[in-house]
């Protein structure tokens, strides 16, 4: 189910913390629409942009978006910013990155 043992061990962390009332709502892969998909007259269709993460949950009021990191892809940076600036801009929602 995970990518890594990294991965692994923060779920396993995170299930932790819900049954302790620390974080709540734990959800594992969710996947985030970051670009729709769009359809062209006379060209081809282009694909939604998906950003799948890792965890998402609530602490204290915040919805965190989490992502367990080892190497930092271009494809993921861009993705990353791209959450970023769509879902991240209303105080309510924060993303973190945990590289450990």
């Amino acid at each position: 189910m995970h990518d890594s043992k990294k991965e692994a061990y923060r779920c396993d962390l995170l299930h932790i913390l819900q049954k302790h009332g620390k974080i709540s709502n734990l959800r594992i892969q969710v996947k985030v629409e970051l670009i729709p998909a769009v359809k062209y007259p006379n060209m081809p269709n282009e694909r939604a942009v998906n950003y799948v993460a890792d965890f998402v949950y609530t602490e204290n009021g915040l919805t965190i978006i989490e992502d367990t990191k080892g190497v930092k892809t271009k494809d993921y940076i861009i993705k990353r910013k791209l959450l970023k600036q769509k879902f991240c801009q209303d105080g309510k929602t924060v993303f973190r990155e945990v590289s450990r």
